[in-house]
């Protein structure tokens, strides 16, 4: 009886690791193990991609489905064992009309929508504000035009102090080993954000999968991008272009949270007002270093308090 338990348990974590992928056909925003579909993603953009690729997607599986079909009906029935004689013509119009027509219709098909979607995820108009990026070997630098707030972004300290010492990390403990940042790129969401991405050194490439788009940061260029998270998270990415030695440690984490968090974030970061200078002890009493007005000069003789004056007095 125990043993038959036993089997019992062996078969469902066996079914539950062969319908692993399976779950996996839904995705969430970040890439998840056993992983078999591109994302969703949690913006405009990353549901445009998506979209794309679906349609995409079935269409070839239909394609697949009809050509290995009739190869799988041609194989079977007109197989040499049963006496099938190939046909000896070496041209058809007809099929080769066919076979010309409909890819091109159905290329037509896929491309206007996509179209559409490609010429949306560059239109940058009406954004709410702006982000510059900006890529250095090996970090990120975030510019809140308009705000007068910068912060710059690299690789946690302790994560890169584990990746230099050779220490296993621990998944437990460092959940998203080497993906984690000492400085969030803090976002609002249900916001237009424009990004304008450069960079200083060589070429990096601003990824965040989450977000739909990848974009190169190329130094003396500007390129341009947007974005309108909807559900607020972490979400991270990395830099997606060669770019040197720890170029594998250039992580990106994208914090979105909700306007009002935002406001209150970006307040603190700004720096503080200069204090007011404090006013003198006695107002009726002007300071004792005050300077003669501009444009007078004091005569010397009265510049010096001779002490002979004050003696006679």
């Amino acid at each position: 009886m125990m043993q038959a338990k036993g089997w019992w348990k062996r078969w469902v974590a066996a079914g539950a690791l062969m319908a692993a992928p399976l779950l996996a056909w839904a995705q969430s925003a970040d890439p998840q193990r056993w992983q078999l579909n591109m994302g969703r993603g949690v913006t405009a953009s990353s549901q445009h991609a998506y979209d794309a690729h679906m349609v995409a997607l079935w269409v070839c599986v239909a394609i697949g489905i009809v050509v290995f079909g009739a190869m799988a009906v041609a194989v079977v029935r007109f197989r040499k064992s049963k006496g099938a004689v190939a046909a000896q013509f070496s041209h058809n119009t007809t099929a080769e009309l066919v076979w010309t027509v409909v890819p091109v219709l159905i290329l037509i098909a896929m491309a206007w929508p996509a179209t559409a979607k490609l010429i949306a995820m560059y239109d940058t108009r009406d954004s709410e504000m702006t982000v510059k990026v900006t890529g250095y070997q090996w970090m990120w630098k975030y510019d809140y035009l308009g705000e007068n707030v910068s912060i710059t972004s690299r690789l946690d300290r302790e994560h890169d102090r584990i990746r230099q010492s050779g220490e296993r990390p621990d998944p437990e403990k460092y959940p998203h080993y080497l993906l984690e940042v000492d400085n969030r790129l803090v976002l609002p969401v249900d916001t237009k954000i424009r990004f304008v991405i450069t960079a200083d050194d060589v070429i990096h490439s601003w990824w965040v999968p989450a977000l739909g788009w990848k974009q190169d940061a190329i130094p003396g260029l500007i390129n341009e991008a947007w974005t309108e998270i909807k559900t607020p998270g972490i979400y991270r990415g990395q830099c997606a272009e060669l770019c040197g030695k720890d170029h594998a440690f250039m992580p990106i984490v994208v914090e979105a949270v909700s306007k009002e968090e935002f406001a209150r974030w970006l307040a603190s970061r700004k720096p503080a007002a200069a204090a007011p200078e404090a006013p003198a002890e006695d107002a009726g009493e002007a300071p004792a270093d005050a300077a003669a007005p501009a444009g007078t000069e004091q005569p010397a003789d009265e510049a010096e308090a001779p002490a002979e004056a004050a003696t006679a007095a």
